[in-house]
């Protein structure tokens, strides 16, 4: 049964969703790494898992765990499937979730096996994988690299220091056939250091931040697309997202045309209310682009303005925010770091 949104998790992982363990497993992964997986995945797989991670909350760290440990058991039970050791494969996915679904597991193990050295590198993209192996030996990575296609072992070679390059090549120009226990033994050690990076003590919490983060570092057509197809089913969870993926401090971002005009849409008292606890740094920004006589008259305003409620500037703040995005959609608004090449301007 599905679970519903902001319902307490239960301690159990065996008693999870998959598309639930999902979202857990992403939000372990941070936002960076989290945008980049979102992009592999189809349109309808988004939408499920970041809904899921939405209505996330709190997650214990033992529960957190418990999936971080049952995906690398996978991942394990993967590589003895693909050294044809399936019945060592199976012991592990046993003693490690409920029976059914380690049956159901293996039997998906089984139709992906692969008899490649180092597979469970090779599905990585090649930056994650550069930060993964470049501080081992040189040795190991012309190990690794002679097991890689041929694109991306050359990615691979050219994001190493030319000294550590050099060293790599020399080692695999060199290499004659290696014994497949120390193969096996290499495999090992990567799998421990994988673990050890994968498996947190620390406690997460998923909900509308969380989604926001990851969003914010998507690119835009990925962003567009995932809030578009939300929204036709919860538009105030998009809401909440689209309210926290953008700021009043972002406005720092925003080009100056831009700036100049956003303040012909917004009136001098609401502009002095949301100026009241900005950052200077965004308040000469802002001054910068008013007239000398019309920033003389809110810098004026602001000091002999009273106390005043917080929600009050929040609330300005945000109908500010909501006119930037509302341009930035008109295309009348650009904010530096947000879109891909195509939003360049030259």
């Amino acid at each position: 049964m599905p679970r519903k949104p902001g319902e307490k998790l239960p301690s159990d992982a065996s008693q999870l969703e998959g598309i639930t363990k999902a979202a857990i497993l992403l939000l372990s992964l941070g936002p960076d790494n989290a945008a980049t997986v979102l992009k592999q995945l189809d349109q309808e797989t988004v939408q499920e898992v970041t809904r899921e991670l939405a209505g996330l909350g709190r997650v214990p760290p033992d529960l957190l765990n418990s999936v971080i440990a049952e995906f690398y058991h996978t991942m394990i039970a993967s590589q003895y499937a693909n050294e044809g050791n399936l019945e060592f494969a199976k012991q592990i996915l046993t003693q490690s979730m409920e029976a059914k679904t380690a049956e159901r597991v293996l039997q998906q193990i089984q139709t992906q096996v692969q008899k490649t050295p180092f597979a469970f590198l090779q599905r990585a993209e090649s930056e994650n994988l550069l930060t993964f192996i470049q501080d081992e030996h040189p040795q190991t990575i012309a190990l690794i690299v002679c097991h890689l296609p041929y694109h991306k072992a050359a990615e691979i070679m050219g994001g190493l220091p030319m000294q550590k390059q050099i060293e790599v090549i020399k080692r695999i120009a060199n290499m004659e056939q290696t014994n497949p226990e120390v193969i096996r033994e290499v495999e090992k050690g990567l799998e421990s250091r994988l673990a050890n990076m994968l498996v947190q003590s620390m406690e997460k919490a998923g909900g509308v931040p969380t989604v926001s983060e990851i969003l914010n570092l998507a690119d835009r057509a990925t962003e567009k697309a995932i809030l578009e197809g939300l929204e036709a089913d919860d538009p105030d969870l998009v809401e909440q997202i689209r309210r926290l993926m953008f700021v009043f401090e972002d406005i720092m971002l925003v080009n100056d045309k831009g700036i100049q005009s956003v303040l012909k849409e917004v009136d001098n008292d609401e502009l002095t209310l949301a100026l009241k606890t900005a950052s200077p740094e965004l308040q000469a920004k802002i001054f910068a682009n008013m007239s000398e006589r019309a920033a003389a008259l809110i810098k004026e305003d602001m000091q002999f303005m009273g106390p005043v409620r917080v929600s009050d500037v929040e609330a300005a703040q945000q109908r500010i925010v909501d006119i930037v995005r509302r341009l930035e959609e008109a295309g009348d608004v650009v904010i530096q770091g947000r879109g891909g090449d195509s939003d360049l301007i030259v």
